[in-house]
């Protein structure tokens, strides 16, 4: 397998192994393929595959937490896909505006139904305009309620 010029690298609490588990229990093609111990024998990184993409996670102490100037936004084909990502990602965790949560680990995520870009990008810029409007009123997406919006019901 050839390795991904870039890998993201999560700074975790401590949690760096809890978290890939969990996420790597999340998505298809998804696994930890290597675990580094540090001085104390705990996982000092995990390497995980994540929906076929590389990560890395880092057990670096408490110096630095997430926020929300990054996150990870995930593709979603149906409303029951929405549904499943933002009940599990959420639980334990805080939920946004506009499809946007954060992890049980601080972590920020898009859970993004892939109707929203071709809505948003409608040439109608009213019709766009009323799904923009419409989405900044929800925590998760709700597909039906944004084609309604474009289509003015």
């Amino acid at each position: 397998m050839v390795r991904q010029k870039v890998t993201p690298c999560l700074w975790f609490d401590g949690k760096a192994e809890e978290a890939a588990t969990f996420y790597t229990s999340l998505f298809p093609d998804s696994s930890i393929t290597k675990i580094t111990p540090g001085p104390s024998g705990e996982a000092l990184t995990v390497e995980f595959r994540l929906a076929g993409l590389e990560f890395l996670a880092l057990n670096g102490g408490p110096h630095f937490t997430f926020n929300e100037a990054v996150s990870l936004s995930i593709d979603c084909q149906s409303q029951a896909e929405v549904d499943e990502f933002w009940t599990r990602l959420s639980e334990g965790g805080s939920e946004g505006r506009c499809g946007w949560l954060k992890d049980r680990y601080g972590l920020s995520w898009q859970v993004v139904p892939a109707a929203l870009p071709r809505l948003l990008g409608d040439p109608d810029r009213a019709k766009a305009a009323r799904v923009m409007q419409a989405m900044m009123g929800m925590t998760r997406l709700d597909i039906q309620a944004l084609q309604d919006a474009a289509n003015a019901r």
